[in-house]
């Protein structure tokens, strides 16, 4: 079947709160406010300088989605694009939407020209993601990543 790559539109708001709503769960067991989730999204897709995201489409039904945020990297003069939100439906699962969905990244990042690199984090039990990351060519990171909130 054939899977379709494009940018979302405020079109794809409602389809990309779902999609989050439903990764959290299944990654970290956890309920989004729907409110401050719906206003989130819709500000990225409004605000293109906060990034983007791109969804897959297989026969005029969204199956997958990804968002990408911008840091600025002074130490290479250009911006690691981080991989976020990444969720497609379990039952298009294993049929090369993510990797669609990734390699878009990558040739969005080519013709921007200033793109240093792709990152992402993932959960450490998730297992099938990271060898899904590794089989695209991605290698763990020698970081740690700490946070406050």
């Amino acid at each position: 079947m054939s899977i379709q790559i494009r940018p979302a539109t405020l079109d794809d708001v409602s389809a990309l709160v779902d999609f989050n709503q439903l990764m959290a769960r299944e990654t970290e067991g956890k309920t989004l406010n729907p409110d401050t989730l719906s206003a989130g999204v819709r500000q990225l897709v409004d605000t293109p300088a906060f990034g983007f995201y791109l969804v897959a489409e297989q026969d005029d039904q969204i199956v997958g989605s990804l968002m990408v945020t911008y840091e600025w990297s002074d130490w290479r003069n250009g911006l690691f694009w981080w991989i976020q939100s990444v969720y497609v439906k379990p039952e298009n699962r294993r049929q090369g939407i993510y990797s669609g969905l990734y390699h878009e990244v990558q040739r969005l990042g080519e013709q921007a020209g200033n793109v240093c690199g792709y990152r992402l984090y993932v959960e450490k039990e998730n297992t099938q993601a990271q060898a899904t990351y590794e089989h695209l060519g991605m290698v763990e990171s020698h970081y740690l990543m700490y946070e406050s909130q």
